[in-house]
């Protein structure tokens, strides 16, 4: 089932899932050589096409192209294998924000036949530490602005020995840049197997010690080959630009293996506010836009103030659920479509998404080619149409996590089970219910808290909201709304009243809100999706 390895270091293959635990693969329309490398193809093999004069990388002031990022990852995977002693299969971490350098240091180390663990700049010495256990992590790369954790972190890791920094900001003075700058621009990249583990993607969830998604070489080229050739249609012209952490697989899909892939170019922002990425739109003239739709909701109050974002011809909202309202005034300020899709960590990237020609609001839409989707009972039974059941999807990628038992949970008969809740309309399209674990069950009632979320959305007062279960003795739950209020708004009783009575003539009257708590923001991850564990009592 597996095909041959170019790893000396066989750390990932040897703590792959027993095959008796994988998914069943769906890989008959992928189909690539025995021995294929990433990162060359979108670099090298891109110049070879013809692509080096065109811009690759935008970021930190500069335009990069093709020829100049393909020369600067050979650089550096010559210090990584000459200076590092990198191995093809030793696992390389790099911690940094979205920036070009990061791009180049992820492609350098996969060039180099690492397996790359790319880490938010947001976590801390403990939690890179778990992640450095888990994974034996020896070597790390970081951006010299975000050092003090790493260090911290090797002091007390029987792992980690050595951290070296990179300049971010592509000054190109720190230790990683200036002996890159002594490297031939050329570099063969040891032979490395389509199936051998190129990326661990670490989920850690709300608790627990933090689970590493292996994906493979091919399963990089894939997700491009996949949603990104089929449902983005992406060109040479497009620009992409977004919020995603690269550390994400949502992130170094859409910001960086999708615009390699096709020869289009990636706009990168460390700080990728909302504002900020009016910004980059409007100078860039940027074409495919990858963000949760809280942003997406700044994006739409921009336009009405003047911002000008009408060369946006996708805008892919993952995540959160986009809620219909916010869907509805997108189509109805810009005449195309939001392209509502779901993924996870462990598929790599989006697997059912809304189409150009196939939409509607509140609606997750189909599965991407290649993929089959299906709504199961506890007994992974496929349920009728129209029942709330657990998402089960199968396909070209999924679940393999690194040595860690919770594989049984997320695969079951061949199916990865993402732990959403779904429901499948009479035409086939799947809609988001909730997380498995934010069904509200309220005297009986299954309750999805998005559905409540979208009915207070609509109404003009409410600039956002979270809804979540809580405790009640005479109910079992209850549903609870967190309002922020639209500017100039008072929370008040008669304010409570007001969304109350709105959400009852918008979805089925037991759904209301039993309880609205007004508060001044909502607790987000970086990449903008709400924090609901933090809600909940």
């Amino acid at each position: 089932m597996l095909g041959p390895t170019g790893h000396t270091d066989t750390f990932t293959r040897d703590r792959l899932p027993p095959v008796e635990d994988w998914p069943e693969f769906r890989l008959e329309q992928f189909q690539y050589p025995e021995f294929i490398n990433a990162a060359v193809e979108l670099t090298d093999r891109m110049v070879d096409k013809g692509f080096g004069d065109h811009t690759a990388l935008i970021g930190n002031g500069r335009l990069r192209t093709y020829k100049e990022l393909a020369d600067w990852t050979n650089r550096i995977a010559h210090v990584l294998v000459e200076d590092y002693g990198v191995k093809p299969g030793n696992r390389v971490m790099i911690r940094s924000a979205n920036n070009p350098a990061m791009v180049a240091c992820w492609l350098a180390a996969t060039k180099a036949g690492a397996v790359v663990v790319n880490t938010m700049p947001m976590l801390r010495a403990g939690e890179l530490g778990q992640i450095v256990d888990k994974g034996e992590i020896s070597l790390a790369l970081c951006d010299t602005r975000l050092m003090d954790e790493m260090v911290a972190c090797a002091k007390h890791s029987k792992y980690l020995k050595a951290v070296v920094g990179f300049d971010g900001t592509a000054n190109h003075d720190a230790e990683l840049d200036r002996l890159a700058l002594g490297k031939s621009v050329r570099f063969t990249a040891p032979p490395v197997g389509r199936d051998d583990v190129a990326l661990i993607g670490f989920t850690s969830g709300t608790t627990g010690e933090p689970k590493g998604a292996m994906a493979f070489h091919r399963d990089l080229l894939i997700i491009a080959d996949g949603y990104a050739r089929e449902v983005l249609g992406v060109t040479p012209d497009d620009v992409f630009v977004g919020s995603p952490p690269l550390a994400f697989t949502f992130g170094l899909g859409g910001l960086a293996v999708f615009p390699l892939r096709f020869g289009a170019a990636a706009a990168l922002l460390e700080q990728a506010s909302p504002p900020n990425m009016i910004e980059i739109i409007q100078t860039h003239k940027a074409t495919v836009c990858f963000t949760a739709p809280t942003a997406y909701r700044v994006m739409l109050k921009a336009m009405d103030e003047g911002a000008d974002l009408s060369s946006l011809r996708a805008a892919v909202s993952a995540g959160e659920t986009l809620p219909a309202p916010v869907y509805e005034e997108w189509m109805a300020k810009t005449g195309k479509p939001m392209l509502d899709g779901i993924g996870a960590t462990e598929m790599l990237h989006i697997f059912l998404t809304n189409r150009f020609d196939d939409h509607r609001p509140a609606c997750t839409g189909r599965p991407v080619t290649g993929y089959e989707a299906r709504i199961v009972d506890e007994e992974m039974k496929e349920l009728p149409r129209g029942e709330v059941g657990r998402l089960a999807v199968r396909g070209p990628t999924g679940c393999r996590y690194l040595a860690d038992a919770r594989q049984k949970k997320y695969v079951r008969d061949g199916w990865n089970l993402t732990g959403d809740s779904f429901w499948q309309d009479e035409e086939g399209r799947f809609h988001f219910a909730a997380r498995s674990d934010d069904m509200i069950i309220s005297a009986g009632y299954n309750i999805a808290g998005p559905e409540v979320e979208a009915a207070l959305l609509a109404h003009p007062d409410v600039a956002e909201c979270a809804v979540v279960g809580a405790p009640d003795e005479e109910r079992g739950m209850i549903v609870e709304a967190h309002v922020v209020l639209a500017e100039g708004r008072v929370g008040d009783a008669r304010m409570i009243k007001l969304l109350q009575d709105h959400v009852k003539l918008t979805i089925a009257p037991y759904k209301y809100p039993r309880r609205v708590i007004f508060v001044q923001a909502l607790p987000k991850t970086q990449t903008g999706k709400i924090q609901r564990f933090k809600l909940k009592h």
